[in-house]
């Protein structure tokens, strides 16, 4: 028998709607108010503290002067781009900050085009993701397609990403947007934050910082990690109103919170029954869902390492 990603029936009972969650799992207008309230001043924190240890890194790096501390440094910068592009993804949803005006400008300007990521263009092409996840405008269907795959399959995707393959096409991509109208403004926008960026790293007199911790990690690890926290969300998965056979859910922990999965994205499946519900109420909603007995023991995988291995179990 063929192998598949999605969960049996006896996985995902009918156990909706009840006195907390609506048919859909979204919870009742009670429940929801107190879910959706957004942490503004955590926020603020969160944002703040992901540029210190950014810069941490880069002058801890450049002061220790050691080629492993480079190392080190580099490493580290993979999981950086995880958060940026996670604050990028909740200013998205508008769930960064209450006061939309200040939203927009720090997911644009301070945690978006840094990091090379359009938030306003991003949020078009994901809010089709949402509302209508493998429907005829999903935007990353390539991503999620196909899969089971083989090992070997899998090993040349990776192995791509960390070759800075996957990284050249979305650069080619950023500076074709520069020829086009529709585009051209905002890839100006990410193309004179990097610009701005190796001018500060010049000031201090380490502009191969902006290359080696910057511009390097963005165009192979961040790929490599960017691939499997996608795949371990939607990866073979299908077009359903039942989020469960759209969303993968594995249980969380503290080492791929750091290293792919930070700020509670990894409770993807929570995300998708209800995206107006703020990062930091995600693990909340996902304990309502236990309760209810619509995520169940068996839909729920232990670990990302045991789904990875379910996605690459294709025999040819």
């Amino acid at each position: 028998m063929a192998v598949t990603m999605l969960p049996s029936p006896d996985a995902r009972p009918e156990v909706l709607p009840t006195d907390r969650l609506t048919a859909t799992g979204m919870p009742v207008p009670q429940v929801r108010a107190e879910l959706r309230r957004i942490p503004n001043l955590g926020n603020a924190w969160t944002v703040t503290f992901l540029w210190l240890s950014t810069i941490a890194i880069f002058v801890g790096s450049a002061w220790i002067g050691e080629w492993w501390a480079y190392v080190v440094a580099f490493v580290l910068m993979g999981p950086q781009f995880a958060r940026f592009a996670s604050l990028s993804h909740e200013a998205a949803h508008r769930l960064l900050f209450s006061n939309k005006r200040i939203n927009d400008f720090v997911g644009r300007w301070i945690v978006g085009y840094p990091a090379f990521v359009s938030t306003d263009l991003y949020r078009r092409g994901h809010m089709a993701h949402h509302k209508d996840e493998f429907g005829p405008n999903e935007p990353d269907m390539n991503l999620y397609n196909g899969y089971p795959i083989t090992k070997a399959s899998m090993r040349r995707k990776l192995t791509r990403d960390a070759y800075g393959n996957s990284g050249w096409k979305n650069l080619k991509s950023l500076l074709r947007g520069l020829k086009f109208e529709g585009t051209r403004a905002h890839a100006l926008r990410v193309v004179a934050s990097q610009i701005v960026l190796l001018v500060v790293c010049t000031l201090f007199g380490w502009p191969q910082l902006y290359v080696f911790l910057w511009f390097a990690p963005w165009m192979t690890e961040w790929r490599v990690i960017n691939r499997l926290r996608a795949i371990a969300e939607h990866g073979g998965m299908q077009r359903s109103d039942d989020r469960r056979l759209t969303t993968h859910t594995v249980r969380q922990s503290w080492l791929p919170s750091f290293f792919m999965v930070p700020y509670n994205i990894g409770y993807h499946l929570s995300h998708h029954v209800d995206m107006g519900v703020p990062w930091r109420r995600l693990p909340q909603l996902h304990r309502e869902l236990v309760a209810a007995g619509y995520v169940t023991p068996e839909l729920e995988y232990p670990s990302y390492t045991a789904l990875w291995r379910k996605l690459a179990s294709r025999s040819s």
